[in-house]
């Protein structure tokens, strides 16, 4: 072996271990920047908890006994039939809400209008309009999920809520106990959803079962639950139907929480970032450069630096609550390329 050759080989060596030291020392920055983040959450609900929640106690108290009342109405309505209330619940209202916001999203899809909402596009050369034979399939593939894989789900969260007690039971949950098991269901779906997703994101089960979510490139709203059923089940359904059945639910509160789940999922894939909505732009990165933003928070992503290519991209600078009616395509445009 030649001097020159134990050189290169000494610097190569060198290089891995600066290597894994950054990565280590990245790592460790995003540990010490998250206990630094939730330790200040903590402080300050610790600080203000009380206040902030005896306000907002007070605003729901106002209107509390209208909702009570009402519940008990409807309660006494399906006396005997809790099953069916919890099935309209659980089912009928999120389904409703699901396909009622994604019509608008198909129509604005497939005619192009009303046109002002098509300068919101983050992908403005994608789906203009979207391409009628890869929707209808999309669509059976929708259905099937809906029908077939999350309503078997729902009928066994069901029975093991039921296990626990009466998740159809008189009583409306108080607004604290509401508002604390909203951040346990969303703590969990991070948790579950960034580590399922990045598990099917593996070369030896992508290319069987969550390629083809990966068919949209510039994804629409519909297509959320757009899956192999597999995956449909561990990284769609499981995220969002375990914390109720582990908080042992009301169906209130469950049914709030389908709602909210879906609603966020379609707009994280409708392609358009509109004003007043989250922004899309996280998800949307996902699905065009396919290994990066695996969560839906973010906050596991920056942990393990999962984001770091798209934090030195435009649509990161993009990544932000929209609240005036210029899209951000226009206020923060792509850099030009060279030659243009």
């Amino acid at each position: 072996m030649t001097a020159e050759t134990r050189v290169s080989g000494t610097r190569g060596a060198a290089t891995t271990s600066s290597s894994r030291q950054e990565a280590s020392g990245g790592l460790w920055d995003s540990v010490k920047k998250a206990a630094f983040v939730i330790g200040s959450g903590i402080f300050f609900l610790a600080a203000f908890g009380n206040s902030l929640t005896w306000h907002l106690q007070r605003f729901w108290g106002a209107s509390g006994d209208f909702w009570q009342n009402l519940w008990m109405k409807l309660h006494v309505a399906f006396e005997g039939h809790e099953t069916a209330l919890f099935y309209l619940g659980t089912m009928l209202v999120p389904t409703l809400v699901f396909w009622l916001a994604n019509a608008l999203l198909l129509l604005v899809d497939t005619t192009g209008k009303p046109s002002f909402i098509t300068r919101y596009r983050i992908q403005v050369d994608k789906n203009n309009p979207v391409d009628p034979a890869k929707l209808r399939h999309a669509l059976k593939v929708v259905l099937f999920n809906h029908v077939f894989i999350s309503g078997p789900m729902v009928v066994a969260a069901y029975y093991l809520m039921s296990m626990r007690g009466n998740p159809c039971g008189p009583e409306l949950p108080t607004f604290h106990r509401a508002l604390l098991e909203l951040a346990a269901f969303t703590i969990l779906e991070e948790i579950m959803f960034y580590y399922s997703h990045r598990l099917f994101h593996h070369p030896s089960l992508y290319k069987h079962f969550h390629k083809q979510h990966h068919e949209w490139t510039a994804p629409i709203g519909i297509v959320c639950i757009y899956a192999h059923p597999l995956e449909h089940v561990i990284s769609n359904m499981l995220p969002v139907a375990i914390g109720p059945v582990i908080l042992g639910s009301h169906l209130t509160t469950t049914s709030l929480w389908y709602c909210l789940a879906l609603v966020s999922t379609t707009i994280s894939h409708c392609g358009y970032h509109l004003p007043f909505l989250p922004s899309p732009e996280f998800h949307d990165f996902h699905h065009l450069k396919f290994n990066q933003c695996f969560g839906v928070l973010g906050v596991l992503d920056r942990l393990h630096s999962t984001d770091s290519k798209f934090r030195q991209t435009k649509q990161y600078e993009r990544h932000t609550l929209l609240t005036s009616l210029t899209p951000l395509n226009e206020s923060i445009p792509d850099t030009p390329k060279k030659g243009q």
